[in-house]
């Protein structure tokens, strides 16, 4: 199924895409909120941040579906989905956290603080894909290369629900949704949802168009490098 959806000619849709996207951006900037104590108006993060993880969560798990199909079928092709898919997912994830450091700034005073396990276990989850990233620079081989990035891409997936939701809930944080901090009681309004899921289904399908570009790309790159070697 994933592989019909890789397939998929955009054509008109990505104009379609964009118009959803920029809908989106322009609601979250002008329809009225409820008043959040501490938050006020950097409640409107709410609608670029939280996706942001979401999506980032989404692209890495379809990463390691195809790091696994690899092991299973040594099909190049799905070695060069599981990078681009991998590739997007650091994006939004860089995103979720430029976006998280911005609301820390006007909510906690402070850019960066390391006594919050939430920002620093995030920054250590886009770490342990940048290694990834360095693993595949560093082999001329491809099939070994692309081995061996699918044996680390599985481990890397496989941290971040522990480094993202499951140990900042045991440590003490101001992060909602962490040591029983209640996660966005208050981002339930009518006013809020409206937009708030339809950002998520936005994200997704932009980071779906992206991975998409970026596998076309990386299939067309090595190709030619096939040509060439031949």
């Amino acid at each position: 199924m994933l592989d019909e959806v890789f397939n998929l000619k955009l054509s008109f849709w990505k104009y379609i895409l964009l118009a959803y996207v920029t809908l989106i951006i322009v609601a979250a900037f002008s329809i009225n909120i409820p008043r959040i104590a501490i938050l006020e108006e950097t409640a409107r993060n709410l609608f670029f941040h939280v996706p942001m993880w979401f999506t980032m969560f989404v692209t890495f798990l379809a990463s390691m579906y195809y790091s696994i199909r690899f092991l299973s079928t040594e099909n190049m092709n799905d070695d060069i989905k599981a990078e681009s898919a991998a590739s997007v997912g650091v994006i939004f994830g860089l995103c979720g956290l430029l976006t998280g450091m911005v609301w820390a700034r006007f909510t906690w005073g402070t850019w960066w603080t390391f006594a919050e396990p939430k920002m620093n276990l995030s920054a250590i989850a886009l770490l342990i894909y940048v290694a990834y990233f360095i693993l595949r620079s560093s082999f001329d081989e491809d099939l070994l290369r692309a081995r061996l990035s699918a044996v680390y891409n599985i481990f890397a997936a496989s941290t971040v629900p522990f480094l993202l939701y499951i140990i900042p809930r045991q440590l003490p944080s101001l992060h909602p949704g962490a040591d029983g901090n209640p996660a966005f009681s208050e981002f339930t309004a009518p006013e809020l949802r409206i937009v708030f899921y339809p950002a998520i289904i936005g994200f997704f399908a932009l980071a779906y168009w992206m991975t998409n570009l970026r596998y076309r790309y990386r299939k067309m790159e090595y190709t030619l490098q096939e040509t060439t070697e031949v």
